[in-house]
């Protein structure tokens, strides 16, 4: 019987009181709990910033990469051995700036990993600069006249036929647990963007900004999430209303699934030959 208290870690967390990455990590261990999943089974990956963090704190297998590099570590894991269960982590910077390549090959290989990316809008751990995702006019020291227009993830993730995309909010906990089970079920690659308050930076996008913009879209009658063009209208609504959930899903075959060094079994089951890897060598030299 796998519970919450299996995946609480002895690290003293480093987060500002009050940060949206708390109920970010409430919402994780709920829904590993939740699908009784062993802490054995898992690896996350993460990269730099606040949300690198992430992983510090869960008790699971952890690999922390460079800035912008969380997807390619994330994929050869999975590549190695696809009957772990990968999640990558980072933030908006980390994800949608310096990572942007790896995200959008990720997302086009159907690579079966599930990306969470915590998205406050800004540089949290350096303090403050403005973010792919800052908002058009968001002032910063980066940016005293103001930030540009900002990279949509979503829009992205359904223009490059993501096989499933999902967005939630951190100071809704259960509804990101329900959106992270999905994901997790979900056979192929998996972004879940989170809204994400930063409360010592970001003083504009703050939870109560949030919560009189968000609304739950199983709760619009009729919204089809297989439906592509209603996903992409749905993605571009942004401002006095934001839609959190299930946004887009289709079945695609999984990039692993077509290699044939896996067809019997991982990667890290296979007896290596070390002759194979001289033969190699020679090639080059």
């Amino acid at each position: 019987m796998v519970t919450l208290q299996d995946y609480a870690a002895p690290s003293e967390i480093a987060w500002c009181p009050g940060c949206g990455n708390f109920g970010i990590l409430r919402a994780v261990r709920k829904a590993l709990a939740d699908l009784q999943i062993e802490p054995h089974r898992v690896l996350i990956v993460s990269g730099i910033g606040q949300a690198g963090k992430f992983p510090h704190y869960l008790k699971c297998h952890t690999l922390n990469e460079l800035h912008g590099r969380t997807l390619p570590a994330a994929v050869a894991a999975r590549i190695a051995n696809h009957e772990l269960i990968v999640m990558a982590v980072g933030g908006d910077g980390d994800g949608y700036g310096e990572g942007g390549n790896h995200f959008v090959h990720a997302m086009h290989r159907n690579v079966n990993v599930k990306y969470m990316v915590h998205n406050n809008q800004v540089y949290g751990l350096t303090k403050g600069q403005a973010s792919p995702t800052s908002d058009r006019g968001f002032v910063t020291k980066t940016t005293p006249a103001g930030a540009w227009d900002p990279v949509n993830p979503i829009a992205l993730a359904i223009a490059s036929n993501t096989s499933f995309v999902a967005r939630s909010f951190a100071g809704n906990p259960e509804h990101l647990a329900t959106m992270l089970k999905m994901a997790i079920q979900h056979k192929g690659f998996s972004l879940i963007d989170v809204l994400q308050p930063c409360i010592s930076f970001n003083r504009v996008n703050t939870f109560q900004w949030y919560q009189q913009r968000v609304y739950q879209l199983d709760k619009e009658s009729g919204y089809d999430p297989a439906n592509r063009l209603a996903a992409f209208a749905k993605s571009l609504e942004w401002g006095e209303r934001i839609p959190i959930g299930l946004i887009y899903k289709i079945d695609r075959p999984v990039y692993e699934e077509s290699l044939p060094a896996l067809k019997e079994m991982p990667l890290v089951k296979q007896k290596l030959d070390p002759m194979q890897f001289e033969k190699l060598l020679d090639e080059f030299i």
